[in-house]
């Protein structure tokens, strides 16, 4: 099975997502989205997530684009059928956005083994709309 296989029919990201009012301030343009993940391992083996890159992008079409190792301070490992959740944020500008990306990840067989020196795939996660209650009415 090629690593593209095994990303596309194996882990898979599912997102929910939900406006903050209590941390958000309209009048100065300010509007706080809390986002979970929640990524399943439908494999045979354990896989692990190592970074993640994110595409934010307003209403105004003003992107921020965010990479880094791990989520919240982790490169967690998944076992086999097995799922890790996480809740992060995202700030925007303007009451309507989406956000997209991915994760590089790893077939981990062994622990032994450096991730450096394993095959990395992406999981992809679809675009999907940040906004508040009202803003798509």
């Amino acid at each position: 099975m090629s690593r593209a296989e095994f990303n596309s029919l194996l882990v898979r990201a599912h997102v929910a997502a939900v406006y903050l009012p209590s941390h958000s301030s309209p009048a100065q343009n300010q509007y706080t989205f809390a986002y979970t993940i929640t990524i399943t391992n439908g494999a045979s083996l354990p896989v692990q997530l190592l970074s993640r890159h994110w595409i934010i992008t307003d209403a105004d079409e003003q992107i921020q684009e965010v990479r880094g190792e791990g989520v919240v301070g982790e490169q967690p490992v998944i076992q086999p059928q097995a799922s890790f959740r996480y809740t992060s944020g995202a700030n925007l500008t303007t009451p309507i956005g989406y956000m997209e990306g991915s994760y590089s990840m790893v077939v981990r067989e062994t622990m032994a083994i450096d991730s450096a020196s394993l095959p990395t795939f992406e999981v992809p996660v679809s675009a999907f709309s940040l906004h508040t209650p009202n803003a798509l009415n």
